[in-house]
């Protein structure tokens, strides 16, 4: 049946695309509701604890499993928004091609940096390199 446009309600229905996307979207928003309610709790249960008190809470490898996978669904449904945005509000294809490249590198980069520094904290090791911070 290709060449033949199909129309619901006078508007023109797209034949398989992103209902994947749609889908991965909502199951990555379902896992992210329960995961950021967590955090936050976390971060008001953490708020005003000392230095021990977090790396302890850290060293929890429960704690840090969810935080990591929070941090990779998180960034992962950022990566969709935006691309959602990007082909929604850039109208030379050229450019949203390579403006949803570009954002999906930066979003993997910061979820492998999140992983990253969380395994550090886990580990029990300092977040940053001597000489940074307090």
């Amino acid at each position: 049946m290709s060449g033949v446009t199909k129309f619901r309600n006078n508007v023109k229905v797209s034949e398989r695309h992103g209902a994947g996307e749609w889908l991965t979207e909502r199951v990555l928003l379902v896992a992210l509701l329960p995961l950021g309610l967590w955090v936050a709790s976390t971060g008001f249960t953490l708020a005003g604890a000392g230095y021990d008190a977090v790396m302890a809470w850290f060293a929890n490898p429960l704690n840090a499993g969810l935080m990591a996978i929070t941090a990779v669904v998180f960034f992962g449904y950022l990566s969709l928004a935006w691309k959602v945005v990007l082909e929604d509000y850039v109208p030379n294809a050229g450019t949203r091609g390579l403006l949803v490249v570009l954002m999906n590198i930066v979003f993997v980069v910061l979820a492998a940096a999140s992983v990253f520094f969380i395994v550090r904290l886990a580990l029990g090791s300092a977040p940053l390199p001597a000489g940074f911070g307090a």
